[in-house]
């Protein structure tokens, strides 16, 4: 991705930006692209408002009692039966209000992407740096189970996060492997060694912190790829429950109606599901290009 400096780089501080730390100088390179900051403040704007969404919202969707089948499929910008707000982006087929549906959906579809990468990436970093550390055949078993989860990827899908959890913790597996094996050849981790340092310290006050830039990039993109995968399985009938309003069950939902000019009902769900995929994917090929050895000067 291509990025336009903020300000011209000279030799001077091209040397006071490698005498930063590590962070530092990942977080200053990174705001060094306005088209990263945008995604960015995309990104949390959409998270922000999927945390507060029962305070901004109109309607609790999953609430039945609230929930009017006679004001299904009223076009955007319609008032409710009270006449005490309006429906600015409508309603869908079960009388829900769609801006309050679609936030409570965005929430759904974060918690499933967040919580499997974050349960994956555990599993996954905690299998890599014992595969590195310990190597032999314990390197060899581990390794191997991960090649096969990876040579059936996505072909057995069942259940959303217990699927995604079982198959996405391979790559963290194999990107933790690959960077603490550089790790733990570095003579610092030769040092603590010699000092008969436990090797768990080792592993999580050393090792560990080396190889979190790496993790960081794979969690960021496995994050986009698991709201698209539950959305697509939501999209098919194969997700959440028809009571929950994920957004790709929200795009399902008005795919039979768009035809007959009720655009509304997927339109606006598949709007907010590609402004957070976007925002995710921006980021994580930003901090990529960071992160790459090639790229560093």
């Amino acid at each position: 991705m291509s990025t336009t400096p903020l300000m011209p780089e000279t030799p001077a501080r091209t040397a006071a930006r490698r005498r930063q730390p590590p962070w530092r100088r990942l977080v200053a390179d990174f705001a060094r692209s306005p088209t990263a900051l945008a995604a960015s403040g995309v990104a949390m704007l959409l998270v922000l408002a999927a945390i507060f969404a029962p305070l901004i919202t109109p309607q609790n969707p999953y609430d039945l009692l609230q929930l009017d089948v006679l004001e299904a499929r009223l076009p955007p910008g319609s008032m409710n039966g009270a006449g005490t707000h309006a429906y600015w982006f409508g309603t869908d087929g079960q009388g829900r209000d769609l801006y309050s549906a679609m936030l409570y959906g965005l929430r759904l579809s974060l918690s499933v992407g967040l919580g499997s990468a974050f349960i994956a990436g555990v599993i996954g970093t905690v299998f890599g740096l014992i595969a590195a550390y310990v190597g032999g055949k314990t390197d060899s078993l581990i390794m191997r189970f991960v090649d096969l989860l990876l040579a059936f990827l996505g072909k057995s899908v069942t259940n959303v996060v217990l699927t995604l959890v079982l198959i996405e913790w391979a790559y963290y597996a194999r990107t933790a492997r690959a960077q603490a094996l550089v790790e733990a050849r570095r003579e610092y981790v030769e040092a603590a060694r010699s000092l008969a340092i436990p090797n768990w310290r080792i592993v999580l006050a050393h090792i560990l912190p080396n190889c979190l830039p790496s993790l960081i990039v794979v969690g960021t993109l496995q994050v986009a790829r698991a709201i698209t995968l539950e959305a697509t399985l939501s999209f098919l009938g194969l997700g959440v429950p028809i009571t929950e309003p994920s957004l790709g069950l929200l795009i399902a939902n008005g795919y039979q109606t768009m035809l007959s000019g009720e655009y509304w009902i997927s339109v606006y769900p598949g709007l907010v599901l590609l402004a957070i995929l976007v925002s995710i994917n921006m980021v994580g090929d930003r901090l990529r290009t960071l992160l790459n050895p090639r790229f560093a000067k």
